[in-house]
């Protein structure tokens, strides 16, 4: 992928070890075009993610969703607005999204991501793209969504998009072996 592919940058790029210290030695090699193609290859590489919000007690709440994902690093999921982490959203819409391969095995070349940002329910031209997305990245979505019934509880679903203000990215093959490389996120707005 060339730069100019990219429709999302990355700033303040920073290559740490896994306690959080500076890695002076991987920091001179770092560069921001192999962390987006890692990044975007992880996401390609996996459609169920785990996903972290704040109950209104400041107790966090994990659970797991299919999403999908836009050029400008946004992702998409389904979910039931009724639901502890869609409700948790309402009063507070801080988020974190980790997306792994879990076949992976210990001491192998690992790679995931970890995304931070805030989320909330899509409605109107949002929702739309929302849902093109996902149903481009999952075909039987289309089909499924086809057979539903106008009084069924699934037509409640609501879509939920998530932007990214930071991210972390580990892929020992291409970045280094424990290495995570740390950054902001930048979108070009396209007209």
């Amino acid at each position: 992928m060339h730069p100019r592919e990219f429709v999302v940058h990355l700033t303040g790029l920073r290559a740490i070890g896994s306690g959080g210290s500076l890695l002076p030695s991987a920091q001179r090699s770092l560069s921001e075009v192999p962390v987006l193609r890692s990044l975007f290859q992880i996401l390609a590489m996996t459609s169920l993610c785990s996903l972290a919000t704040v109950n209104p007690d400041g107790r966090s709440h994990i659970c797991h969703v299919y999403f999908a994902y836009s050029p400008t690093l946004e992702l998409y999921f389904l979910s039931d607005p009724e639901s502890r982490h869609c409700t948790n959203l309402e009063t507070n819409s801080s988020m974190a999204v980790s997306v792994f391969d879990s076949t992976q095995r210990w001491g192998g070349m690992d790679r995931g991501i970890s995304l931070y940002g805030t989320c909330g329910a899509t409605y109107g031209r949002d929702a739309t793209r929302s849902e093109q997305v996902y149903a481009r990245r999952f075909q039987a979505y289309t089909k499924w969504r086809a057979t539903l019934k106008s009084d069924e509880e699934t037509q409640g679903l609501r879509f939920f998009a998530f932007a990214p203000k930071r991210v972390k990215v580990f892929d020992e093959k291409k970045l280094g072996a424990g290495v995570f490389v740390v950054g902001s996120v930048r979108r070009k707005i396209r007209e």
